[in-house]
């Protein structure tokens, strides 16, 4: 394992502490294990066989990985190969007992992810590119051959919002089936469902929800079986149900709560389902017995959750973090980990929860994260990304370094945000910036008017959507933060949409209400670039050259526009895309977070930056530098 470097500074080594991702086993022979670690420094993946004990490194991609695929036969590791951080690439595999990747599919172009399922007969993969998005399907070891085409999204289904993993659950048991998700009725946001036949494209079964979204989570593990597990939102937040293809009946699961519920997995016999809740920034699991009704809470630990199934032999694994200490991997009712990291991580700070009301008179729930000293604290309003995101009870060595420095870090789940019924996420459609640049001013006076927060010595920071409302923030209240960190955001969102990946313009449309023909004032009303002149405090912006996201060009033309009126401010430039799985990056970025926060946030403690092996060579005010892209919500810390 890389040398962890024990002298180095409490939030580096937070970093540097490695990290294990939820497993993924072949279904054929579940001993057969792969997992993401970046305990070689870099996020790769890493098989592990469980009958004899070995774990090796399987990838050395240069950008790094953090997902990937079994066959099920156990003996190809199969992972999508992006080789300049703007996540479009290849499927690609290597042997399980280590070798060479080659191609998996013959005939996949090199496009976008969207889905892949291997089956062992059929595999079908879904990928868009500027032409739309299209499914392909390759039977037994043969080319691959167009499914379907489309010019709005379609995705493989066979995964849910909160925790990530394989597009498994896309193919039916016995193969002759496939489930996707469709914008074709309505926008990427409230997808419909669709069933085709797996080997020719014919559309079996069609299931829409008028204005609602619908998803599909996986398929009976019984052979033959044509029940599709499903999340509806006719009760208002996501809730599961069974789609009997056969039959066309869709029968609700009747949970006696009005939460975010997905259906993680199938018991192996068919007989129960695995359900995923999320209550306040929490996870909790439990038992639907399908014949009874029926539902057990599953004894686990307290926290958040980025992976849950059942293995073959019934029991229940699940990957746990908090504020405290990054993910462990853990069978319900044991407390020993069944899989964790080959050292430990200095231990966080809790995250307490936090709520207020906004102007409208509604609800925000959020999380403090407090430091040592007296009140009222330096005080940063750390905004999540998204925005169909949600701030959990997490691991995050950044925010645990702010602490470290003195602040106050507060997080909130602002309109927009999952996990809050389908009406608070879908507020900002069509009113997109507004909202959460409110819901934060309400969420920073209510910290003023608790004594917690020190008006003087507050800051804003936030990646993607996150620092797009911090530029947001700063132009429509530019008196209210001293300093402002906005890493990979949207900027000028006219611009910003035109340089997008296909299915990140999709998600723009279905936020804006419209194509941005459309709604050209809306467009331009909510960009941050409008408000450039109105802006006082000083600023930081971080941008990744091969970012589809939140592309370059339209980072730099806010930048420009700052220049142009001789504003302080600061860019730094990374050589990936919207985000960095190399550690050494991390800390780089970071440590000039930290710094520029010391220089421009009265107060706080200047922690001890990188060392001379790890500076970026980062210039002053109005310069240029190279450093990392943040973390992404698809991090498996």
């Amino acid at each position: 394992m890389r040398d962890p470097q024990p002298d180095a500074p409490l939030w580096q080594a937070r970093f540097r502490a490695p990290i294990v991702g939820f497993p993924t086993w072949a279904a054929d022979r579940p001993d057969r294990i792969i997992y993401a670690s970046s305990e070689s420094g870099v996020y790769q993946l890493h098989a592990w066989d469980r009958a004899t004990g070995e774990r090796r490194q399987i990838t050395s991609e240069p950008v790094g990985l953090i997902a990937g695929e079994l066959t099920p036969d156990g003996e190809w590791v199969v992972w999508h190969r992006d080789t300049t951080g703007d996540e479009s690439g290849v499927w690609v595999a290597a042997p399980f007992a280590g070798g060479t990747a080659e191609p998996f599919v013959e005939g996949l172009p090199e496009a976008w992810d969207q889905g892949f399922a291997i089956g062992r007969k059929v595999t079908v993969a879904g990928t868009s590119d500027r032409e739309g998005f299209d499914v392909y399907v390759s039977e037994n070891g043969g080319p691959a051959k167009l499914l379907a085409h489309s010019p709005e999204s379609i995705d493989l289904g066979g995964s849910n919002a909160m925790m990530a993993g394989p597009d498994q659950g896309a193919l039916s048991a016995d193969e002759t089936l496939l489930a996707v998700e469709h914008s074709e009725h309505g926008d990427v946001i409230h997808p419909s469902l669709r069933v085709i036949d797996a080997r020719t494209g014919t559309v079996v079964a069609d299931l829409r929800d008028e204005g609602l979204a619908l998803c599909a989570f996986a398929w009976s593990p019984i052979a033959g079986d044509k029940r599709l597990a499903i999340g509806h939102e006719r009760r208002g937040e996501r809730a599961p149900a069974i789609w009997n293809i056969e039959t066309g009946e869709v029968a609700d699961i009747a949970v006696p709560w009005d939460r975010l519920t997905e259906v993680a997995d199938w018991w192996p016999d068919a007989s129960a389902l695995l359900l995923f809740e999320l209550r306040d920034g929490r996870n909790y699991l439990h038992r639907y017995d399908l014949a009874t009704g029926e539902i057990t809470p599953l004894p686990m630990e307290e926290g958040s959750l980025t992976g849950a199934r059942v293995r073959p032999d019934g029991t229940v694994w699940y990957r746990l973090q908090r504020g405290e200490h990054p993910g462990l991997v853990f069978e319900t009712g044991r407390s020993e980990p069944v899989l964790e990291p080959p050292l430990p991580a200095p231990a966080g700070r809790p995250f307490v929860p936090w709520e207020y009301r906004n102007p409208k008179g509604q609800r925000v729930h959020g999380w403090i994260v407090e430091p040592d000293g007296p009140k009222p604290w330096p005080t940063l309003l750390f905004i999540h990304g998204g925005p169909t995101s949600v701030d959990l009870d997490r691991w995050t060595p950044e925010v645990q370094a702010y602490v470290d420095m003195g602040f106050c870090v507060a997080m909130l789940n602002y309109r927009g945000s999952i996990g809050f019924g389908a009406a608070w996420r879908d507020e900002l459609i069509g009113n997109i910036g507004w909202p959460e640049v409110e819901d934060a001013v309400a969420g920073h006076d209510d910290l003023i008017a608790r004594g917690i927060a020190d008006p003087a010595r507050s800051a804003v920071a936030g990646w993607s959507w996150g620092g797009y409302i911090t530029l947001l923030m700063h132009g429509m209240h530019p008196e209210r933060f001293v300093a402002g960190v906005a890493g990979v955001p949207v900027a000028d969102y006219p611009a910003a949409y035109r340089d997008e990946s296909p299915l990140l313009q999709a998600y723009d449309r279905a936020l804006l209400g419209g194509a941005p023909e459309d709604v050209p004032q809306l467009m331009k009303e909510r960009s941050p670039l409008e408000y450039v002149d109105r802006v006082q405090a000083p600023l930081l912006l971080l941008a990744g050259e091969h970012d589809s996201r939140c592309p370059l060009p339209q980072i730099l033309n806010y930048v420009e526009r700052l220049k142009g009126r001789n504003h302080p401010h600061e860019l730094y430039l990374f050589g990936t895309g919207h985000s960095s799985f190399d550690i050494d990056e991390r800390i780089r970025q970071l440590g000039v977070v930290l710094d520029y926060l010391s220089k421009t946030v009265p107060g706080v403690t200047r922690l001890q930056a990188v060392r001379g092996d790890e500076a970026n060579g980062a210039s002053g005010p109005n310069g240029t530098g190279s450093m990392a892209a943040p973390a992404g919500v698809a991090d498996p810390a």
